[in-house]
């Protein structure tokens, strides 16, 4: 088994994550959430990701979320386990992952071979991810695999994406880029999430975000007109390189045709739900 080239690790997770992410956006998870309770869209979220950690309070989920401000946790959590157990989130989430999957990929999709090898290669592609430090990807290693192929590959994508995730708080740490300095330069490159959408997600305020731009200013990572200087460039850059080494494992374990194979079936399957809606204008770029 080959190892894959420089990036293919990447490139296969910018192809996958995305289909993990547009449950969060659907309105079946809001249905299946409300149906239980959940009505709140911050508390939905908290709920959504944080279930499979059990009933925690703020302080963790501060921490493995990282880019919320942690008075946005606290007005909803614990609270949110008050109104619903996490069995009840994650049996939601699975619902409506189900039924959001159905309605963007289509029952002709859904039976397709390629979206059971998808499944079969991302799974297999999980086996190399490893636990120690990375508190989402555990938690959610330790739910079991549904049987249909579109929610095996949902749950193979959501493992991948943890697993990514928290390598990337581990290089943005060692970076010294707090939450909201992270966020402001992830933006000035240009993939980012716009500056609007994260002010009305992530619990910040336009002040925040002016005094993160100013501490980057600071530093000589944006310039006074808030684009990336040479060295900011540099180092959003180097944080990309740095969390490919620490999320490796899962590709190499797959190797370099599996991971061009789970590539090449994941765009696939992005462009589906992409042409389908799945995402909200205005939620990626500079507007």
């Amino acid at each position: 088994m080959s190892t894959p080239p420089a990036r293919a690790g990447r490139r296969c997770h910018h192809a996958v994550n995305p289909f993990h992410s547009a449950v969060y956006f659907s309105p079946e998870l809001r249905e299946e959430l409300a149906a239980i309770g959940v009505t709140d869209a911050d508390a939905a979220y908290f709920a959504f990701r944080s279930a499979a950690l059990g009933a925690v309070g703020p302080g963790a989920v501060t921490a493995a979320f990282y880019n919320f401000r942690h008075d946005l946790v606290a007005r909803h959590l614990p609270a949110v386990w008050e109104v619903a157990t996490p069995a009840q989130v994650l049996d939601a989430r699975l619902r409506a992952a189900d039924r959001t999957l159905r309605r963007l990929l289509g029952e002709e999709a859904l039976a397709a071979p390629g979206l059971a090898e998808a499944a079969e290669l991302a799974l297999r592609a999980a086996e190399g991810c490893t636990r120690p430090g990375r508190p989402l990807y555990a938690a959610h290693a330790d739910l079991p695999v549904p049987a249909e192929p579109h929610l095996a590959y949902w749950h193979a994508a959501t493992l991948l994406r943890e697993h990514r995730g928290d390598g990337h708080l581990a290089a943005l740490l060692d970076a010294e880029l707090d939450p909201l300095e992270a966020l402001v330069s992830h933006t000035a490159t240009g993939f980012g999430m716009a500056p609007k959408w994260v002010l009305a997600t992530r619990g910040w305020t336009r002040e925040d975000w002016d005094a993160a731009s100013a501490r980057l200013v600071a530093r000589g990572i944006l310039d006074r007109e808030g684009s990336l200087t040479g060295q900011g460039s540099a180092l959003r850059a180097e944080l990309e390189e740095r969390t490919d080494r620490l999320d490796a494992g899962p590709y190499e374990h797959l190797g370099a045709e599996g991971t061009r194979r789970l590539t090449e079936l994941a765009k696939d399957l992005l462009g589906r739900i992409f042409a389908a809606g799945a995402f909200p204008d205005g939620m990626l770029g500079r507007g």
